[in-house]
């Protein structure tokens, strides 16, 4: 093995697997969705953000949540959206809300599911909360020679 075929197996991750566990499938992932926005319409933080951005029917914005934990738990291809845009129209929506988020999201997944697979659920929305995080707070600096040369 060479160091650069090292590197770029580095840069080329492995692509995460499905999840092939007994229970785990759309009507699971639906559940977990609705019990899991249940609390987040409950919470005295979380609550009021998710009442401004929907009003009325809640059940399109939880099939296309269902949707999106299918694309990524099962990998079926099912979402079609774009999450990072509806956040980042998000205004009022502080770095500590996702702690919040993850908190109850980590509940309701223990929950649901059996320890190994509720920690697969977890594991996958840490780290798309981090993505989310990075897209709407993360800010370079200007760089001090960008504008003054």
């Amino acid at each position: 093995m060479t160091l650069k075929s090292t590197l770029a197996d580095r840069a080329h991750p492995v692509a995460e697997q499905p999840l092939n566990h007994a229970g785990v499938d759309r009507t699971s992932i639906g559940k977990l969705v609705r019990e899991f926005y249940a609390k987040v319409r409950q919470h005295q933080r979380l609550g009021p953000i998710f009442a401004r951005e929907i009003t009325g029917d809640w059940e399109p914005h939880l099939e296309k949540m269902t949707d999106f934990w299918c694309s990524v738990i099962l990998k079926s291809g099912d979402y079609h959206g774009r999450p990072v845009p509806a956040h980042l129209k998000l205004k009022d929506v502080t770095e500590a809300d996702f702690e919040i988020w993850l908190a109850l999201f980590r509940q309701t997944a223990a929950e649901l599911f059996a320890p190994e697979t509720a920690a697969v659920f977890v594991d996958r929305a840490e780290r798309i909360a981090t993505s989310l995080k990075l897209a709407m707070f993360f800010r370079l600096a200007p760089s001090a020679t960008a504008g003054g040369q």
